[in-house]
């Protein structure tokens, strides 16, 4: 820190330094000031600060630029200092050095600008993320606006063009170097807070490398800028340049592909900056998907690339140098842990999007085919599934074709079709409507001319060869413990499988999804209505990028096929139960019943009599060898809901696999999560008709086979029947109010009917 020490006094009275030398002695003071600490504000309630603080922190990791470990535990310090007065003045030592910039707000409204100690060092072809200071006398609780005349236009991302608002002129181009931005998004609020002290975001991006200037101003609403041009700091950047890497990407058998990049620099930041990525790269990843020979620009210095291709993968680890103007080529092989393909099992996720959520919807109305075949290959996904639905559904229909989309490969399908969901009938559960032939409902031109409740629409998909089920089933389905079965009654008041209970009755619903709600909250209305003898099947699914926008793929399910991958066949695999659902990190292959594969010959297994069935699997997983406290300390209902991590047994590397009979677990046996795929076996007693099936809780379940007895059907618990039947007035009591007038005498029938069918089953049960 400079240190200038100016006896005022003497320019006054003109003793030692002459009055003329008072422009000298102001620009000395100046000087100092700017190279001391910024101003501190003592007066603040600590606790929406700390509040504030922990969403600034928060906001800074989801850019990818956050703050040092070290900061951020004397940040957790200072919020927990018993003094606010001293616990304001840590904040601000930590937050401080972040800050390019310091505004101050005047009792009277009037914003003034000065420049902070952070380096000013931006990136060419790049964003860097600072911090401001905003210290609010007024308290004033309007949105702080930056701006610059150094600043590019603001295009248009669908067409291109410049705002019409703004016309640039070629004698311009030179000046107009740089994009700005203040991040007001979540976990951030987009007005100023109006307390004494908080901090915001400023994202910056250069166009250009070498030493550039810009005027950068803020403001709280028109006539706030403080007068004397003070509302403006004139800040003179070094812009590194940045180097093309070529990446070379080879797949296990040394052949090229597409995986999955995280750059960190050595002080954490994310390359390339997740400031305002456009598609295909998401703002809401710290990874970008890169084919093998593309290239990537960053700055010099040194990097770690971590790299991967899905659960399947191993993710591996290696340290670059990038050296400023030497062009280089980095190459990474990936490596499997399993490759369940070469057993003939194909991985799917059955509910992707490409608009809505965390893409953004305008001006471009989300992401393109290209842009989420992209992620697809880059999460090895064999099959995925684009559906369509209200946020931009009349944009997103157009790439509705009724077959596979042509950017598909021969290992990696991609196909659009539909999720019945901001539709009239979505209070009643959101649907997945998959290989439909036609996309618009029968007598439809929008979407508030779609039915009101599910039945109509599932048996309308079913009727064109579609195969139908519920999204993310656990919503509404909701209860307060994990085991399995449960009698809790939820309260059927979500967009999950809620009218499932009734639809499976009248054999409209071929699925219900998993792996991405609660395991508990899906499984249970499904372990019911099997224990009535119905035999709906389950498929694995992220719903990305709304209940998991970290990759697609997180939530799969793995169909058995007999020849190449093809997806007809895959998608009649989903609707037999010639499949298991996963997180990607265990797989329950070829699981049979007394030799009979799942999914085959209608899974049906038939003994003349009681007697011991003999259930045998594949079975793989995959752990690390450091389990992960911050997994295992979280509750069922916390997300990650599905992980194998949450299966592993205390700190070992082993999890169970659980033989399961009508809901209940009646064997087990530990296995090694090492990745290598080894036979499992149970000798399981069957004393009347029941399903059987295996699972690793909460990684990975498989469908069920059924096994009866003297051709009975399945009658496996009278509390199962009596679940069920009073879940259907339960379901009713919340949807009746929401189906339209004409729709409701139909709809009142079908519940009517499903009332029946529970009866009479309760009334040829036996057991408990």
């Amino acid at each position: 820190m400079m240190d200038i020490k100016i006896d005022l006094r003497t320019s006054i009275t003109g003793k030692g330094i002459q009055w003329g030398s008072l422009p000298v002695i102001w620009l000395l003071w100046c000087a100092a000031l700017s190279a001391q600490e910024l101003p501190k504000v003592k007066k603040v309630e600590l606790q929406p600060l700390a509040a504030e603080v922990k969403r600034l922190v928060e906001a800074m990791d989801y850019l990818g630029v956050p703050l040092r470990s070290t900061d951020k535990q004397s940040l957790e310090r200072a919020t927990g200092e018993p003094d606010s007065g001293r616990a304001a003045v840590e904040i601000q030592d930590v937050l401080d050095k972040y800050c390019l910039l310091d505004v101050h707000i005047n009792p009277e409204s009037r914003v003034k600008v000065a420049q902070g100690p952070a380096k000013a060092e931006l990136l060419e072809l790049g964003w860097r993320s600072f911090l401001v200071k905003v210290r609010n006398e007024a308290g004033v609780t309007a949105q702080l606006k930056a701006e610059s005349p150094n600043a590019m236009p603001v295009y248009t991302r669908s067409t291109g063009n410049p705002s019409p608002k703004e016309t640039v002129k070629p004698s311009d181009v030179p000046n107009r170097w740089l994009d700005i931005l203040m991040f007001n998004t979540s976990p951030l609020k987009p007005q100023l807070s109006g307390l004494e002290l908080e901090y915001r975001i400023i994202q910056l991006y250069s166009r250009d490398a070498g030493k550039r200037e810009a005027k950068i101003s803020f403001n709280v609403g028109q006539g706030t800028q403080d007068i004397g041009f003070r509302n403006d700091a004139d800040i003179l950047f070094t812009c590194r340049p940045s180097t093309e890497v070529t990446l070379r990407i080879l797949d296990e058998t040394g052949k090229p592909t597409t995986g999955s990049f995280i750059i960190r620099d050595s002080h954490d930041h994310v390359y390339p900056s997740q400031a305002k990525r456009l598609a295909p790269d998401f703002a809401f990843h710290p990874q970008v998907y890169r084919s093998d020979g593309e290239k990537i620009k960053l700055p010099g210095g040194d990097y770690m690339i971590e790299f991967s291709r899905g659960p399947e993968y191993l993710v591996k680890n290696q340290a670059i140098k990038v050296v400023e103007g030497k062009p280089q080529t980095f190459t990474c092989r990936l490596e499997r842990w399993i490759d369940p393909a070469k057993y003939g099992w194909y991985s799917g996720d059955h509910h992707i999007h490409a608009a809505g959520c965390l893409h953004y919807e305008n001006p471009t109305q989300g992401v393109f085919p290209q842009d989420m075949m992209r992620h697809i290959l880059g999460e090895a996904l064999n099959v995925g599934c684009v559906l369509t639905w209200g946020p931009c559904y009349y944009f997103q229909k157009q790439f509705f074709e009724a077959r596979v989309n042509k950017l598909s490969t021969a290992d990696n399908l991609m196909r659009y079709d539909l999720e019945v969901s901001g539709f009239p009938s979505s209070h009643a559960g959101h649907l997945v409507l998959l290989r439909l032939k036609d996309q618009d409902y029968p007598g439809t031109k929008k979407i508030e001319d779609w039915p009101s409740w599910d039945l109509p629409i599932l048996k309308w998909g079913k009727a064109q060869g579609a195969v139908v089920g519920f999204a993310h089933s656990g919503w509404g389905l909701d209860g307060k413990t994990d085991k399995l079965p449960n009698y809790e009654m939820p309260p059927f008041d979500g967009i999950g499988a809620n009218e499932y209970v009734v639809d499976i009755v009248h054999d409209a619903v071929d699925f219900i999804s998993t792996v991405d709600t609660p395991f508990s909250w899906e499984l249970n209305i499904w372990y019911h209505t099997l224990n009535c003898g119905f035999r709906g099947r389950i498929s694995g699914e992220t719903d990305f990028p709304c209940i998991y926008g970290e990759r697609v793929g997180l939530g799969r399910v793995y169909v058995q096929l007999d020849g190449k991958l093809d997806y007809e066949a895959w998608v009649n695999g989903v609707r037999d139960g010639r499949s298991f659902v996963s997180d990607g990190k265990s797989h329950l292959m070829d699981f049979r019943v007394n030799g009979l594969l799942t999914g085959t010959r209608g899974s049906e297994v038939k003994l003349d009599k009681p007697g011991t069935v003999r259930v045998t699997a594949k079975v793989a997983a995959w752990l690390d060898e450091q389990a992960n406290q911050t997994l295992h300390g979280k509750s069922y209902d916390q997300k990650p809901y599905w992980d194998i991590e949450r299966a592993r047994l205390e700190t070992s590397r082993q999890v169970p696999v659980e033989a399961v009979v009508n809901g209940k677990s009646v064997a087990k046996k530990s296995i090694l999560a090492d990745g290598k795929a080894q036979e499992v076996a149970f000798d399981v007693p069957i004393e009347r008709s029941s399903w059987v099936a295996l699972r690793i809780l909460p990684s990975s379940h498989t469908n069920p086979i059924f096994v009866t007895v003297n051709n009975k059907p399945i009658r496996a618990s009278r509390q199962s029947a009596e679940w069920c039947l009073k879940a259907v007035d339960q379901c009713w009591s919340q949807k009746d109010p929401k189906i339209s007038a004409k729709e409701l005498p139909e709809a009142e029938k079908a519940y009517e009917r499903a009332r029946q069918a529970y009866r009479q089953i309760l009334a040829e049960s036996e057991a408990n």
